[in-house]
């Protein structure tokens, strides 16, 4: 068998070892457009912020590929793909055929749509190049735009602070981390980004940015201007499926997959960032572009790929994030819509700066959101990955010391 993994992050590395594991005589590719060894990506703001050197982020040891019997095509990208004959075709000319194939290309960063956005020293920070190119930046860099209140957002302008650089951060929306917490939350967040010298501004966006070669200021939809030598954007992601053929291989939000993680083509399969699934929590399909999710499909799909079947349950949104003073845990779906089959209840203590925030459909969990005091948040996170009903008082879920002890099912 010759399988192939478009992709080499962790859900493509996790893909490789089950295969392997099962599979000890087949070949295995991987192709990545990156020229280096696996790497952890989301540790890439730590490098950012000087808290780790760029030699700490491989996720696995130099001999990763030999160990395996892997082939390595870095530094390629997959141009398109011919399904019928199951070849692929490479952006350096060259043609790869495959009998089984993991698309684990993983997602690019959302585009913005805003004047002179070719101006030097304009970063998406989604990789460990465009990182290290920021380095560079640095010594000359006195004041920094963050576009966009996301994660990717936060780890990039709390990395600045660290380095003593100014930050103004723009976010479109009324509040940071719209798509991962409520406004209640949002707003302490605010506060304390405010509180910790971060210029905020909300509800704006970027229209433009000015300078000759290298950008040194933008143009705000409001009509104000932004003065800066850097910027980030933090705008979100797209699955990265610009090779895909849509008329063989269904794509709505992501690669459509099924609970094997195959598409809609036989014996082609997604994992990752890339992949859309069915949410636990939602109880529709979703892409739940998160790392433990990403190592479990990609360990799924590769034991698939390898003749073994194995069904996976679905992905589930969770984020423990800690931006300054404030630790916060979101899980499952957080902000699900005003509609009487959804019912929230919640506590907010303002004078210990805690908010617990819990969403049920009927009898179950689907939803938590906790800022500061988090420790119950591995309970609440497996009532809703593995629908535990509730079946005591819902508000005892919002204790600080909950325990399946103290849960009486």
């Amino acid at each position: 068998m010759n399988h192939v993994i478009i992709g080499n992050g962790i859900a493509g590395v996790s893909a490789a070892e089950s295969i392997r594991e099962l599979d000890g005589s087949g070949s295995i590719f991987m192709i990545s457009d990156e020229p280096v060894d696996p790497y952890c990506r989301p540790m890439i703001s730590l490098v950012l912020e000087g808290a780790i050197s760029p030699s700490k982020l491989p996720i696995r040891g130099p001999d990763f590929y030999e160990s395996l019997n892997i082939t390595p095509v870095l530094g390629s990208r997959v141009a398109r793909m011919d399904v019928d004959a199951k070849i692929l075709f490479l952006s350096d000319g060259k043609t790869l055929p495959y009998d089984t194939l993991l698309i684990a290309s993983g997602a690019d960063p959302r585009p913005i749509k805003a004047a002179a956005a070719h101006l030097t020293n304009i970063f998406f920070m989604r990789n460990q190049h465009q990182v290290l190119s920021m380095l560079k930046t640095l010594p000359q860099t006195r004041h920094a735009l963050v576009l966009g209140g996301g994660l990717v957002g936060f780890k990039a302008a709390g990395g600045l602070l660290h380095r003593g650089i100014g930050v103004t951060m723009l976010i479109r929306s009324g509040y940071p981390l719209s798509l991962q917490v409520d406004e209640t939350a949002g707003g302490m967040i605010l506060a304390e980004l405010i509180r910790r010298g971060l210029n905020v501004r909300v509800g704006v966006e970027v229209t433009g940015f000015k300078g000759s070669d290298t950008v040194t200021g933008a143009f705000l939809s409001d009509g104000s201007e932004v003065s800066c030598d850097l910027v980030i954007v933090g705008k979100g992601v797209l699955p990265s499926v610009s090779f895909v053929p849509r008329d063989r291989i269904r794509v709505d939000l992501g690669i459509v997959v099924d609970d094997h993680l195959e598409t809609s083509c036989p014996g082609i399969f997604a994992a990752g960032d890339v992949a859309e699934s069915v949410d636990i929590a939602r109880k529709t399909r979703w892409v739940n572009a998160i790392w433990p999710e990403a190592v479990a499909q990609g360990r799924i799909a590769g034991m698939n790929m390898a003749g073994r079947a194995v069904a996976y349950k679905g992905s589930l949104s969770r984020n423990v994030i800690r931006i300054f003073d404030l630790d916060i845990m979101a899980a499952g779906w957080v902000n699900a819509p005003d509609d009487p089959r959804y019912s929230v209840i919640s506590e907010h203590n303002r004078r210990l700066n805690t908010y617990r925030r819990l969403v049920f459909e009927g009898d179950r969990l689907i939803g938590a959101t906790l800022v500061n005091r988090i420790e119950t948040g591995g309970i609440l996170t497996a009532m809703i990955q593995n629908e535990i009903p509730v079946r005591v008082s819902k508000r005892k879920l919002l204790e600080p010391h909950l325990s399946l002890k103290s849960l009486t099912f």
